[in-house]
């Protein structure tokens, strides 16, 4: 039993503790250096699944300014208004369901190569635990033919605790601050 918990406190820590998974894919036929002007596309962000209980216009203004501070950051500026930047800019909140199987075995055999050893039957209890990732997607399209020249996404382990306002802005600065530090490639 102490074997079981202690297993199960160690999966619940190593969950915790997960990192941002990043990813990114770009077009290398492109000059990033000459881009260096940025609006956001229609629209300029959007919801997968489409699910009202994930949907949050605070959550979505949260993600916008941290994109908008990290294209600051990289040295490309809004374009000005009512004009079209080098680059159109999209956001994506992409959440997931996952089930992870874990098996825990105990009892069995112990003991010598020739059969000299001692011990029970084994024993397996499996569990299934639910869990949801979130990942930021941001895509960024050319601004004259609206092809897309780079994409990169931060994917992480939602926390199933409550959140103030000042952790969730601080969790989706740390996620897309991880993921536009991918560009421009290298």
């Amino acid at each position: 039993m102490v074997r079981r918990l202690l297993l199960l406190g160690l999966l619940f820590s190593l969950a915790a503790c997960e990192t941002v998974k990043l990813n990114r894919d770009y077009d290398t036929s492109r000059d990033f250096s000459r881009y260096t002007s940025w609006s956001w596309a229609q629209p300029s962000f959007e919801y997968r699944p489409d699910d009202p209980r994930i949907k949050s216009d605070l959550t979505q203004q949260r993600i916008l300014e941290a994109v908008a501070d990290q294209l600051d950051q990289r040295g490309l500026r809004p374009a000005p208004a009512g004009g079209h930047g080098d680059l159109l800019v999209r956001a994506y909140l992409i959440v997931d369901a996952h089930q992870d199987q874990v098996t825990t075995y105990t009892g069995g055999f112990w003991g010598g190569y020739w059969g000299n050893g001692w011990g029970g039957p084994m024993v397996a209890e499996s569990r299934t635990y639910d869990y949801k990732t979130a990942t930021i997607q941001v895509d960024l399209l050319d601004g004259k033919d609206g092809k897309l020249v780079w994409r990169g996404s931060g994917e992480q382990t939602m926390n199933s605790s409550a959140q103030t306002p000042a952790e969730r802005s601080a969790t989706i600065n740390d996620v897309v601050h991880k993921l536009m530090s991918q560009y421009p490639p290298h």
